[in-house]
């Protein structure tokens, strides 16, 4: 059992890089080619959230390597502190990474869509 998890554990650490790069490939790659028709100041934005949101996901599968690796594979106190230390972390860009994205606190979305919503239809009561 022991075995199949530390392999599981490899594989998602490796997948997680893999995302990462691959992400930061693809942002890049569309930010210069938007870059040459729309100039850099106009696209940087975007791909700053394009990266962002590579690396959450890399993120993500990275903190399911490390639940497998310290709840599986070793199981003591020590290795469940680190990994309460790792998804502090790991929550803390994560919730960085949010806020640069979409400009605003993850917990605002539901607020923020219902304020919408309520706009657009006093929008539609007006006409």
């Amino acid at each position: 059992m022991q075995e199949v998890a530390h392999t599981a554990s490899l594989i998602l650490e490796a997948a997680s890089f893999i995302v990462i790069l691959l992400a930061a490939a693809f942002a890049t790659a569309l930010f210069l080619a938007r870059s040459f028709r729309g100039g850099l100041v106009d696209n940087y934005r975007d791909y700053r959230a394009n990266l962002g949101r590579g690396i959450l996901i890399g993120l993500e599968i990275l903190i399911a390597a490390d639940i497998i690796k310290s709840v599986v594979i070793d199981p003591s106190l020590e290795s469940m502190l680190v990994l309460g230390g790792i998804v502090v972390i790991r929550t803390f860009l994560s919730i960085s990474l949010e806020v640069e994205i979409n400009g605003h606190w993850p917990w605002d979305t539901t607020r923020l869509a219902r304020e919408a919503e309520d706009d657009a239809r006093r929008h539609d009561a007006a006409e």
